[in-house]
């Protein structure tokens, strides 16, 4: 005779009622509660606990004072390097400047050549001294202009402070005002290349 549901045993019935399968302890699927702890969960605030994969042991003693005897190792390198770094470039610079003054010298030489065959002939003939100073003069003029100091000589331009040092302000009705109206000494060269302004006299201004 077939046995109505209600009346199972209550016991059979509790046992085998699925809603209270459910009900009985946390399922042995669940990650976070099945086994036996391994002490590598997170620490409060995120950390990892003390037995996390990324912790070794520390660094012993010796560990700590042979890197730091390398380190100063490679820093007292870097020094010795840097100091023969510098004591080259200071004897390279010298031996730039000194070569340097050498062409330098090398190219007013033929001027000094000129100025003694002009001097020779001049007991000779005392006109001739004037022809070969100009000469002499216009080669020393051309050494400095291929040195990279351009002469500046010129009248009747427009005052420049960065190329003219005044000297005097004359009045000259022939002269526009403000313009070079004699050079009393020429300048050389030019910008940051320039040996000397050129000193000038200069048209007064109405």
């Amino acid at each position: 005779m077939p046995i109505h549901p209600e009346e199972r045993d209550p016991a059979v019935r509790d046992h085998t009622d699925p809603a209270r399968e459910g009900a009985v302890g946390p399922s042995p699927a669940d990650p976070s509660r099945s086994g036996p702890p391994t002490g590598r969960e997170p620490a409060p605030g995120g950390q990892p606990g003390p037995g996390a994969a990324g912790d070794g042991p520390a660094p012993s003693q010796d560990e700590y004072e042979a890197e730091l005897k390398a380190l100063e190792d490679r820093w007292r390198r870097a020094l010795a390097d840097l100091d023969n770094l510098r004591k080259r470039h200071t004897r390279e610079l010298e031996r730039e400047r000194t070569a340097e003054r050498s062409r330098t010298a090398a190219a007013f030489l033929p001027v000094l050549d000129n100025l003694e065959l002009a001097l020779t002939h001049a007991g000779a003939d005392p006109g001739a001294i004037v022809a070969g100073v100009q000469a002499v003069r216009d080669q020393a003029v051309n050494v400095l202009e291929l040195l990279g100091y351009p002469r500046h000589a010129e009248t009747g331009v427009v005052f420049d402070p960065a190329r003219h040092e005044v000297i005097g302000v004359v009045q000259d009705p022939d002269a526009p005002p403000g313009t070079v109206v004699d050079v009393l000494r020429p300048g050389y060269g030019d910008g940051e290349r320039q040996l000397r302004p050129a000193a000038v006299t200069v048209a007064k201004r109405e």
